[in-house]
């Protein structure tokens, strides 16, 4: 190559216009998406009693963003837990990394949960909440410790469920995936691949290659986040709308206010704590955040999250190819700490039953302990289950809550997949293994071209 060439190579790409940057495309697409939301529900039903065309077409565009995503979780998630564990034993402190991100999913997990405790008590949002009594109702799936044991022994070698539904039109059977079987899958094939030796280099070398084209079909659907942006916040307006947080506005008020404390009060402190700057990681991590926010789903989001940690906030992709995976499985600062712990207290207020200081230690135990529970699941319903049947409260509390879980879901979601990322950043710079540079840059996802959206593994 010829010294002008080089000097070319290495010259600063002139700055994209503002419009072609990833994240205004979203708040664009958020701002379009409220909107056409705010249309749709005010043009109501239409003479069949049916949703109206806008809402079935911005469900629909949503609906298949979303699906897109989870498509290729399942490849994603094997394939990456199985190349990183080889990748692990090219990095000498591969054991304390994985029990330093073990201990940091569980350190804020308790700061989260320590902050519900302290909103619900002060805010006590089951005493002034406007809801009617009749609203309360048994969930249609609830969540218990039996369950979570259960679903880690896989059912089958691809971590498939079959699920059939019977209505007017007749029995519909669907298969889903999951996740938290899935994950279990790949770390006992990962671990075995090592301990089989050469004899099983032709498999580690295929993982890595299919992982490669996995990462280029990824970037082209992360690249049609904001149309699916708009479906997804247009169709929440339509369907959901506001009206039911004045039935729950104190109840939604400490929801909120918890989560902005954990996303931004707490993450930054840790951050600074760790000499990280921490608006460069809102820099780098906001597409992940803003994703999350519409989905409302941790995994549909994942290859969002591991993009953003590896190739933005600097973390080895050895490393954070394990540990965001495992992180969107059983890190949910929002889904399993922030909410379990008011909920039960909204719930216990409600009806009047007194807590002691022995059930705001199960509210702890079961945020830290027992969010992978999940995993592969309805998410934040079976965590409340699981917390409000720990606790001995009655579950048809979990009927009062759910016209305002759609909303709720979304900032949830948004924690959930900012601590994703968080925890390995924080674990990385503790054992020297961050690229300082990378992460001083605050590059948003947008910032790399195509070519780039596929590294060496």
């Amino acid at each position: 190559m010829s010294p002008t060439s080089v000097a070319a190579a290495r010259a600063p790409k002139a700055p994209k216009p503002f419009y072609a940057n990833f994240g205004f495309q979203v708040l664009a697409a958020m701002v379009i998406g409220l909107f056409l939301g705010f249309i749709a529900r005010n043009m109501g039903p239409d003479a069949a009693g049916n949703a109206n065309w806008l809402t079935q077409t911005l469900a629909t565009v949503g609906s298949s963003f979303v699906s897109l995503l989870r498509a290729l979780v399942p490849v994603l998630v094997f394939t990456a837990i199985v190349a990183s564990i080889a990748n692990l034993r090219e990095l000498n402190n591969a054991a304390k990394l994985v029990w330093q991100t073990l201990l940091w999913f569980a350190i804020t997990a308790l700061i989260a949960v320590v902050i519900g405790i302290a909103l619900g008590l002060i805010i006590q949002p089951g005493l002034n909440t406007e809801v009617a009594a009749e609203a309360a109702k048994a969930p249609s799936s609830t969540g218990s410790w039996l369950d979570f044991l259960k679903g880690l022994i896989p059912s089958n070698i691809l971590g498939l469920q079959a699920s059939t539904r019977v209505n007017d039109s007749g029995a519909t059977t669907s298969l889903s995936f999951n996740v938290l079987q899935i994950l279990v899958i790949s770390i006992v094939v990962g671990i075995a691949a090592l301990r089989v030796g050469p004899a099983a280099d032709p498999f580690i070398a295929f993982t890595r290659s299919f992982l490669k084209v996995i990462h280029k079909v990824l970037w082209w659907v992360i690249r049609l986040t904001p149309i699916g942006t708009i479906g997804l916040l247009g169709n929440a307006v339509a369907v959901y709308g506001w009206d039911a947080l004045a039935q729950l506005g104190w109840y939604s008020a400490a929801i909120y206010i918890g989560l902005a404390i954990v996303l931004f009060v707490v993450y930054p402190v840790l951050l600074q704590v760790h000499g990280l700057n921490p608006i460069r990681y809102f820099q780098s991590a906001w597409p992940a955040i803003q994703l999350a926010f519409v989905s409302r789903s941790s995994i549909g989001t994942l290859p969002v999250t591991e993009r953003i940690t590896e190739q933005n906030l600097g973390v080895p992709r050895e490393y954070a190819a394990f540990a965001v995976p495992l992180g969107a499985t059983t890190k949910m600062d929002g889904c399993a700490s922030i909410y379990p712990a008011i909920s039960a207290i909204f719930v216990a207020q409600f009806f009047g039953i007194s807590l002691g200081i022995e059930h705001y230690l199960l509210i702890a135990f079961v945020a830290v302990i027992g969010s992978a529970a999940t995993a592969g699941l309805t998410g934040a319903t079976v965590m409340l289950t699981l917390t409000l049947s720990t606790l001995g409260l009655p579950l048809e509390g979990v009927g009062l809550l759910l016209a305002v879980d759609p909303i709720l879901d979304m900032g949830r979601t948004a924690v959930n997949v900012a601590g994703q990322a968080l925890i390995p950043t924080i674990v990385a710079k503790r054992e020297g293994i961050l690229d300082q540079a990378t992460y001083d840059r605050g590059e948003s996802i947008d910032a790399l071209d195509d070519a780039q959206a596929v590294p060496a593994q």
